[in-house]
């Protein structure tokens, strides 16, 4: 298994955390398949692991966002080649 830095940040541990939880979810879902469950509790499983994942990618897209506003002044203007990037990211995470 791959070692993670030990200096994560808050943020990113949060991340990694949720991550691992999907991962776990999704072995579940693999042994539900195997065990033939009916499929109405695979998909409320995969419902739930798809939710997760969307939460995680909001979380990154948000700290994105934010990273390309930070150090903004109020009243000063935004770098608009950064601003331009942060949307372009938005929008293709939402396609």
């Amino acid at each position: 298994m791959e070692k993670l830095p030990q200096s994560l940040d808050p943020f990113r541990e949060n991340v990694i955390v949720r991550l691992k939880t999907v991962k776990g979810h999704i072995t579940g879902i693999e042994k539900m398949v195997a065990e033939k469950k009916p499929c109405e509790e695979i998909l409320v499983q995969i419902a739930a692991v798809r939710s997760s994942i969307n939460k995680v990618g909001m979380m990154i897209v948000e700290d994105n966002a934010l990273d390309c506003l930070a150090g903004v002044e109020e009243g000063e203007p935004v770098d608009g080649k950064r601003f331009e990037n942060a949307v372009k990211i938005i929008i293709d995470y939402l396609k």
